[in-house]
């Protein structure tokens, strides 16, 4: 019922859409059609570059997510073994989370250029900073009985991260994991458009800056719906995947 109730406020959005592009009172430069857009589409995916610009800005992400979860299970789990290093690293996190990777670019195109490696580096700066936020406070908020619980057993330092630390905090870890997925995803389509074509064909932000050269208004607006729709497809679907596997297999779902 939901789902359906969702579909029909989509379709009526479409609808309404397309009657005020339809009315005329507007020029099709300033607000396309819904049918423009979707010819758009379908000549960016079956005879442009559409499919490869979003193979590419998806192998971007993940190659910055990948690393920035290394990064951030690596920092935790020496944050788990010494007290003294995770609160220095706490006061690290909260200076540098609030920071746009966007502020950081005159920096990292003096250091590295203004290629692929500049644009990896937004992206894990975007993702690692929410995700280690996120992990220590789902470390904080461990009730203390269950490191207790643990101790009864005997349980080594390893065994209190693997078997009490990492599952008792993994609602907080697979949110961290959302903010990091959205913070990154924004960090690339934006280094994407400034800094250009950075591939063969470059990714989805390039081809809303080219779009947006030659005044292909439909073009743009097609851009932003693979954007909305990659978007909500990561979160609807690998993510609740996810969620139903762990937080809500274990109960831990509110």
């Amino acid at each position: 019922m939901k789902k359906m109730k969702g579909i029909g406020i989509l379709v009526a959005l479409i609808v309404l859409w397309q009657a005020s592009a339809s009315s005329g009172r507007l020029s099709p430069m300033v607000f396309p059609s819904f049918l423009d857009v979707a010819e758009s589409l379908q000549k960016g995916f079956f005879e442009g570059d559409l499919l490869i610009q979003i193979l590419y800005s998806l192998e971007l992400i993940g190659k910055g997510l990948l690393i920035s979860s290394i990064l951030a299970m690596v920092t935790a789990y020496i944050c788990l073994k010494i007290d003294g290093f995770r609160k220095a690293f706490e006061t690290i996190v909260t200076l540098l989370h609030p920071l746009p990777g966007v502020a950081l670019l005159p920096l990292i195109i003096l250091w590295v250029g203004t290629g692929k490696t500049a644009i990896l580096i937004i992206i894990i700066h975007g993702a690692f900073w929410p995700l280690m936020q996120n992990i220590l406070s789902g470390i904080a908020a461990i009730p203390d009985i269950y490191f207790k619980i643990g101790d009864n057993y005997g349980f080594s330092t390893h065994e209190k991260i693997f078997k009490i630390s990492i599952p008792a905090s993994a609602p907080f870890i697979i949110s961290g994991f959302k903010i990091a997925w959205a913070r990154s995803w924004r960090a690339l389509i934006s280094a994407e458009m400034i800094f250009g074509a950075a591939g063969l064909a470059g990714g989805i932000g390039w081809a809303i800056y080219k779009s947006r050269v030659f005044m292909d208004t439909a073009g743009m607006v097609s851009g932003l719906v693979v954007i909305m729709a990659i978007g909500i497809g990561v979160e609807k679907i690998i993510f609740a995947f996810i969620e139903k596997r762990t937080v809500e297999k274990w109960g831990m779902a509110k």
